[in-house]
């Protein structure tokens, strides 16, 4: 007898349909066939131990499973849940014809348990748009799936309530999921806040003016000076997400399987902090079975990236094309997956190897030409496709010790989320676009027109600090955010001179 179930393969951040077909006939041997790998290929032993488990006999039969399409290769245990129905519905232990009205998978445990899959969220995405009834999956990821509207979700902690629920016993209590509601309950307290920060104005001021604009920001300046506390408290004052961005976020972690059982969307925007050991590939994805990296892991968010010169350089190197195209392509000589990967980059690095070049009181012991060399661990390309270069200064102690309450984040995120809808009302008919760093080249040259007076200032500007083309569009794109958060319909020559700051740590001049 054949039956046909269907489950899902997650490509990138999308899914695609697969057949599960099962013929159970003369003989004794089992055969999967349909480009399985090995999780797949084992998979008949963790199923036989797991219908055992729940009362149920295992054919002992010739069964061949053949996975359709089978020229696309087919990845891990998540498959064992729909091998195991459509093995029971071909030797008549389901008599259901249902199974084949839904989308269903999981891992099976020996003991017949569900064990939690990756790309719930794609696949029931999936599931929907080929017009599935509904989709069968382990609980741990049914409230991801539920997001979906318009679909019945329905987890299972067991083979034997899958089993019950298409024998037409009592059925589990179908997932809803109110994806508005998820996303007003955002929570609005961190555990860090700019209220902590003494001093440093002039860093608040940038990171604000980053956060607004959606920039790449470097911050260079001795150990101590505050980098890594100033990074660390930048996510309290990005704007929240918007409920297209929460789900495109919430698709990349479903399928890197970071999402908990209590997660059904992703309401706070991803902050990643890889350690400088990373390697390239782990960084911007791939691998044998292509996963997404840190840099896709922190679409939507930050990437923070601390002691940047200590990254190998290969590393950084493969941050310059999705800098640009806000998305990596994995290709491989079978198959190439792409993954959303727009993030803000924020990095800090020591200005020299001991760390005090530059510094008002400490001397700085390294040699000639050392400084140079260290910076130039950080490639001219890279340092290009940074916004803003702030040099951070140590604080005096007057200002540690002064009572005075800085600034709170809530504050400054008010301002910032001000600026945001009025990007957001610029770009309203370009729906991939949130931000003012986002802009495109052509874009800069509508949206950030500067009058005569501007022209001379930037020309000077380009003249002494031997800027690029691709500086010159940065600095309008940082300007026209700095206007936006002045609520300035124009560009006017102290936004534009404001934004030139920014670049004043571009390396032919610092360091000189």
């Amino acid at each position: 007898m054949l039956v046909k179930t269907y489950g899902s393969a997650v490509f990138g951040v999308d899914a695609l349909t697969i057949t599960i077909e099962v013929s159970i006939g003369g003989g004794n041997k089992y055969h999967i066939v349909g480009l399985p790998d090995n999780a797949i290929k084992e998979s008949l032993r963790r199923i036989e131990s797991a219908i055992q488990s729940a009362g149920l006999k295992m054919p002992r039969q010739k069964i061949v499973i053949n996975l359709a399409p089978a020229d696309i290769r087919k990845e891990g245990s998540a498959y064992d849940l729909p091998i195991a129905i459509a093995i029971l519905a071909a030797s008549g232990q389901i008599e259901s014809l249902e199974t084949a009205e839904y989308f269903i998978m999981g891992e099976l445990s020996l003991d017949g348990g569900l064990q939690p899959i990756k790309g719930a969220l794609p696949i029931a995405i999936q599931a929907k748009a080929a017009k599935f009834k509904g989709f069968i999956l382990p609980k741990d990821n049914s409230r991801e799936a539920a997001i979906v509207s318009g679909l019945m979700v329905y987890g299972m902690s067991n083979l034997a309530e899958v089993v019950a629920f298409f024998n037409g016993g009592e059925k589990p209590e179908q997932v809803l999921v109110n994806s508005n509601e998820v996303f007003l309950q955002q929570p609005g307290t961190y555990e860090y806040d700019f209220a902590d920060v003494k001093g440093q104005e002039n860093i608040k001021r940038a990171l604000e003016i980053a956060a607004a604009g959606g920039h790449n920001l470097i911050l260079i300046g001795p150990p101590g000076a505050g980098k890594t506390m100033l990074a660390k408290r930048l996510p309290t004052i990005l704007p929240p997400l918007s409920l297209q961005e929460a789900l495109e976020t919430t698709k990349i972690h479903s399928v890197a399987g970071k999402l908990n059982a209590l997660d059904a969307l992703m309401t706070e925007r991803p902050y990643r902090c890889p350690h400088h050991t990373i390697s390239d590939m782990a960084l911007v994805g791939g691998g044998a079975h292509p996963q997404p990296g840190e840099i896709s892991l922190a679409h939507n968010g930050v990437l923070f990236l601390d002691e940047l010169p200590e990254f190998k350089r290969s590393v950084l190197e493969v941050m310059r094309q999705p800098l640009e195209d806000r998305n990596i392509v994995i290709s491989r000589a079978r198959l190439s997956v792409a993954y959303p990967a727009s993030f803000m980059l924020i990095a800090s690095m020591n200005p020299c190897p001991c760390g005090f070049y530059n510094h008002p009181e400490k001397e700085c012991i390294c040699g000639p030409g050392m400084v140079q060399k260290y910076l130039s661990k950080v490639s001219g390309p890279l340092l290009d496709r940074i916004d803003l270069h702030v040099e951070v200064t140590p604080v005096h102690f007057n200002e540690l010790s002064s009572p005075v309450i800085a600034e709170k984040s809530i504050t400054i995120r008010q301002r910032v989320i001000a600026a945001r809808t009025i990007q957001a009302i610029r770009f309203q008919d370009r729906t991939e676009l949130h931000c003012n760093a986002q802009m495109s080249p052509n874009m800069v040259r509508k949206i950030c027109s500067i009058n005569k007076q501007g022209q001379e200032l930037i020309k000077k500007a380009m003249e002494r600090l031997g800027l690029s083309a691709r500086a010159y569009d940065r600095i309008l794109k940082v300007a026209r955010t700095i206007a936006d958060l002045a609520e300035s319909t124009d560009i006017e020559p102290e936004h534009l001179a404001e934004a030139i700051h920014y670049r004043s740590l571009d390396r032919d001049n610092w360091a000189s």
